[in-house]
């Protein structure tokens, strides 16, 4: 009756012990993997890489938060402006230096502009017509993980695109991965009291005491015993990919013909990879009916388009495909207001990328944490106040 649990050690886990135990509550925290993170866990070297391409905007909610506790540390922008930071667009079958100018132009739309009933690619289309309008919403799948962003409510693409096209840019990139964050809000937790259980997987509910299942909906789906607890997200194939150093190398490569993306992580931060190589990650969207083959076909054709000869440079490959892990995506008709709520009733909470709170990707599991907490340390000091008797729950004014 006196401790909240948190079932889950992600950003959204992790984010919710912090704020519990700031507010004086007693938190445990379970998570069923060995380490900590979720999917922001960084793998051991010597490729420090995370669970798909993560970046941290500069602009969100949750780089405040985690500044404001000294928990962000050095992260690194985008690399100088020099021949091995080229960004290429691969449109009309060949790699291009500049994307349609009405790509831009439509990233100055306001997001207040677009409709939230209307799919992006036909608002788009009305605003820019249909060449610019097909390669802003294959662009801006870098932050969507969905083979179809077009399809998508224009209101929810638009504020992405917004902010992944932002000057100076948003992007920021914890420097050594995410893992370090992860690392330091592991310590945060610790010492406000939080105790942590890791390699402990909760396999049904405690029956008392506040508990907010912080993992992904699948998971909480079944720990719920709750079949309504779904919502749409992305499938793409991620590759990681470790090359020996070449000069000319471009820094990203962006597909405008079909969702794609290919970034060379070393160029901001060349600690994730051995002196002499350079670390890849992309992410290459494929639809509900195709295979991870299809991905990694595509993978490959940009990979000989912007970096010829790669296959003998290869040190280091790792091919997957993520379902459901990639957060949530909102449909025409559609806001986050609409995706399972925080507040499931009895005390319990949900946190995590694809529940009900702002924000875009991790932004979602920070924001619904925080949220999550909140309403657990006041439902526990109501539970407080109620056993103590009714005098505990008079409020006195003066």
């Amino acid at each position: 009756m006196d401790r909240i649990t948190v079932v889950g050690g992600g950003l959204a886990g992790l984010t919710a012990a912090i704020t519990a135990a700031e507010s004086g509550a007693r938190v445990t925290l379970h998570e069923a993997h060995h380490t900590l993170g979720g999917r922001a866990r960084t793998a051991e070297g010597p490729y420090l890489t995370n669970d798909g391409p993560h970046a941290l905007y500069r602009r969100g909610p949750h780089r405040a938060w985690l500044e404001q506790r000294g928990l962000l540390g050095p992260a690194a922008g985008l690399p100088p402006l020099r021949e091995g930071s080229r960004f290429l667009f691969h449109r009309g079958g060949v790699l291009r230096r500049t994307p349609p100018l009405g790509l831009f132009k439509l990233a100055l739309c306001r997001t207040a502009h677009a409709p939230v009933d209307a799919d992006f690619l036909t608002w788009a289309t009305s605003v820019v017509g249909p060449e610019a309008a097909g390669a802003a919403a294959h662009y801006v799948a870098v932050a969507l993980f969905h083979h179809d962003p077009g399809s998508l409510s224009a209101a929810f693409v638009q504020e992405r695109l917004r902010r992944a096209t932002a000057l100076p840019p948003e992007a920021r990139f914890p420097v050594g991965g995410w893992g370090q964050v992860v690392d330091r809000m592991a310590a945060r937790a610790w010492n406000l009291g939080v105790r942590i259980e890791t390699a402990a997987r909760v396999e049904s509910l405690p029956e008392d005491g506040p508990v907010i299942v912080a993992t992904s909906l699948d998971a909480a789906r079944r720990l719920l015993g709750d079949g309504k607890l779904r919502w749409t997200g992305g499938r793409t194939v991620l590759l990681d990919l470790a090359l020996r150093t070449r000069r000319g190398d471009p820094y990203i490569v962006s597909g405008l013909d079909a969702p794609a993306w290919l970034e060379r992580f070393t160029a901001q931060d060349p600690s994730l990879a051995p002196a002499g190589e350079q670390l890849l990650q992309g992410q290459f969207p494929v639809g509900p009916g195709a295979s991870k083959d299809e991905g990694t076909a595509r993978a490959e054709h940009l990979l000989d388009l912007g970096f010829p000869g790669w296959r003998e440079r290869v040190t280091w490959r790792r091919d997957s495909l993520a379902t459901g892990r990639t957060g949530a995506v909102d449909l025409p008709g559609t806001t986050w207001r609409d995706r399972p709520r925080i507040d499931r009733g009895d005390g319990v909470y949900l946190a995590g990328d694809q529940v009900a709170a702002p924000g875009v990707l991790s932004e979602v599991s920070f924001n619904s944490g925080i949220t999550a907490a909140a309403l657990a340390v006041s439902q526990l000091s109501v539970r407080r106040a109620s056993a103590q008797g009714p005098a505990a729950l008079d409020v006195k004014r003066p």
